[in-house]
């Protein structure tokens, strides 16, 4: 046989078994998600190397209910942060792992991330990117290794397609997990309370009469006996502003030898103590209440503030100058609270956006 002629006829065979190559598929751009401005909220922040898009908050969704993040595929971030109650655990002082192992922190609320500067109680975490894939790997927690995950996803029929539209390839790989969470929770937004509307348009949605002294209490400065002022709760200068919260870490009186706190973080001993100050957004429907769930109701909580400081080092001046309390009456504290309760926004706990795609 021709020599040329039988290496064309191997050559064929060799094509002839060669399998097939199926082209990476190619995948449209992301679309863009624009936030609207809210009256009185500041402007949106988002990450520079991860704008929000319709397909990446979409994908954050699924992993956010997603228990194959989890080392026996039982539980997933929705397990401990319920919608219903504000992202809380469900009225839990702590969580509960998947081998039963218990935490040592109360969950926190999910909303408005956007527009704070650390994360978890005490700050321990820089942005959300990071904070979002501890709790998976915490053996106390969702106790999975990342890879582990990573190669779970992988082998579904339904993620592949998702991290394509999100990220442009099929490929899961763990920063592209951690930026869909984070698009995710950066996107949920808590905007439309009763108290939103009052300051919309206070003619047409008006407090009540109870409601607006509590409001008027929880934003007047503490009076000490004896100052010929008003009486005052002094609520504002951690919970201020139109965010509830001035993102900043305190310690408030909880105890006269405190935990460790955010000294975690700077090594200064003037921060031990100091816990994030959350904001009171949905505040009614996130009980237990502190770092450590200690007070299991708004009840318990103001009674802390009126009567049972506990002075510390590290307690806050502003704290530190009521001395034995806020002096308030029943009335003045339950005022306080029905001021708090038109902080519950029913729109973002029954938003279908947040809910569930499974």
């Amino acid at each position: 046989m021709n020599r040329l002629l039988f290496v064309s006829i191997l050559m064929l065979g060799f094509s002839a078994c060669k399998p097939d190559l199926k082209p990476a598929k190619e995948y449209p751009a992301p679309t863009p998600v624009s936030l609207a401005q809210k009256p009185f909220f500041p402007p949106a922040v988002v990450p520079a190397d991860n704008p929000l898009t319709v397909q990446g908050i979409e994908l954050g969704r699924h992993l956010f209910y997603e228990t194959k993040l989890s080392g026996d595929n039982t539980q997933s971030c929705a397990s401990c942060h319920n919608q219903e109650l504000a992202f809380t655990d469900n009225g839990r002082r702590f969580s509960v792992g998947i081998t039963g192992a218990v935490g040592s922190r109360n969950s926190m609320a999910l909303f408005n991330l956007m527009w704070t500067n650390r994360f978890f109680w005490d700050g321990r975490v820089a942005t959300m990117r990071q904070q979002v894939l501890l709790p998976i790997e915490d053996p106390i927690e969702m106790h999975e290794s990342l890879q582990n995950a990573v190669a779970k996803l992988q082998q579904t029929n339904l993620y592949p397609d998702l991290f394509g539209k999100a990220f442009g390839s099929d490929v899961v790989t763990t920063e592209r997990m951690a930026k869909a969470l984070e698009q995710f929770i950066l996107s949920i937004q808590s905007t439309d309370s009763k108290f939103d509307r009052f300051r919309v348009n206070p003619v047409l949605n008006p407090l009540n009469s109870e409601e607006t002294r509590g409001f008027n209490l929880f934003m007047r400065e503490f009076s000490p006996p004896g100052s010929g002022r008003p009486t005052g709760a002094d609520c504002f200068h951690c919970h201020g502003t139109h965010l509830f919260t001035v993102n900043n870490f305190t310690n408030n009186g909880l105890d006269e030898n405190p935990a460790v706190g955010f000294s975690i973080v700077t090594n200064d001993p003037t921060d031990i103590g100091k816990f994030k100050t959350p904001s009171l957004r949905n505040v009614a429907v996130t009980g237990p209440y502190m770092h450590d769930g200690r007070f299991a109701t708004l009840e318990d909580v103001m009674d802390h503030y009126n009567e049972h400081l506990k002075s510390s080092p590290t307690l806050d001046p502003n704290l530190k100058s009521q001395g034995v309390g806020l002096g308030l009456s029943a009335q003045d504290k339950a005022d306080i609270i029905a001021f708090l309760h038109t902080l519950t926004d029913s729109v973002y706990l029954n938003n279908p956006a947040y809910k569930s795609p499974f």
